[in-house]
């Protein structure tokens, strides 16, 4: 949510003339915010872009919209509970319609051919950056958490004997994971360089090969997926794909949507269905049983 605020905080800034810049959301005075500036405010939203995977300008998804739409909300409904806006101004500036559509969920499967590349370039990696990539991957591909729950695991959360790992998700829920006994043997091996029993699962390596105590930021996990990608010459990928994989192969199991949504902490069962690749095979195989001429010489 501050992120978006931030964001908005920005595009309002600029819109009104001030040269572009950072506009801390912390300070913006949300509360003097009336009707017309919120519907200015969606305008300025349905009209920007990120870029895509490929690098090119993409417009933001209805969801990501209506990310921004729903903290702005709730801003707007802090400033009038802590006073700062009466109930009229309060309704009619917070009145604004959310953006309609959907977008097919973003990224791609990890296939096993290329995540056991990426455990190759880890092991061939003799620094102690190379066993914790090695874990950290493992982690990603066999448990689905997210990459800002890859940053925030804890050593104390994870016992060796039954491979179960505790995770504090979106929302401050908690939940427990289960590592596969592959992934739980690179683990121990990262741990095992550290005497440490607790304190952030994963950290920081320097280029000296002395691993720091603190723990990796979000970005870094991301970075760590980038560059074994790159060494093992594999088409790009990020952390969220690990996810989008476990959920797909797990309903392709033949596991129970309620319980899949359950290990990857999804509060509502219609965000884990959206990862199922099975519907996807069966359009596919419905359009191949279309008679098609293949003599047309």
């Amino acid at each position: 949510m501050s992120a978006c605020l931030h964001r908005l905080a920005a595009l309002f800034h600029t819109a009104s003339g001030r040269e572009p810049g950072p506009a801390p959301a912390e300070t913006f005075p949300w509360a003097m915010l009336r009707a017309e500036h919120t519907a200015a405010l969606r305008s300025l939203i349905a009209q920007q872009t990120s870029p895509g995977p490929d690098g090119e300008q993409r417009p933001w998804s209805p969801a990501y919209r209506n990310q921004h739409l729903s903290a702005l909300r709730g801003v707007l409904h802090t400033a009038w509970r802590l006073g700062e806006m009466s109930t009229e101004d309060y309704q009619r500036a917070k009145a604004v319609k959310n953006f309609r559509g959907t977008r097919l969920p973003a990224g791609r499967s990890v296939h096993a051919a290329e995540f056991a590349a990426l455990l190759k370039v880890c092991a061939d990696d003799p620094s102690p950056a190379g066993r914790r990539d090695a874990a950290l991957l493992a982690v990603l591909y066999t448990t689905g958490a997210r990459r800002a729950e890859i940053a925030a695991m804890r050593r104390e959360h994870y016992d060796p004997g039954e491979r179960s790992l505790r995770i504090i998700g979106k929302g401050d829920k908690e939940r427990m994971e289960y590592v596969h006994e592959g992934a739980a043997v690179l683990l121990g091996e990262w741990l095992a360089l550290s005497e440490r029993t607790t304190g952030p699962m994963f950290t920081p390596v320097h280029k000296s090969g002395a691993i720091q105590h603190r723990p990796m930021t979000d970005a870094a996990v991301r970075n760590a997926v980038v560059k074994r990608r790159r060494e093992a010459k594999l088409p790009p990928m990020t952390p969220h794909d690990f996810r989008r994989t476990f959920i797909g192969d797990l309903l392709d199991q033949g596991v129970d949507l309620a319980t899949v949504q359950q290990l990857v902490g999804h509060a509502s069962p219609a965000t884990t269905a959206r990862y199922d690749r099975r519907p996807e095979r069966q359009r596919r195989s419905a359009v191949d049983r279309l008679k098609f001429p293949t003599d047309v010489s």
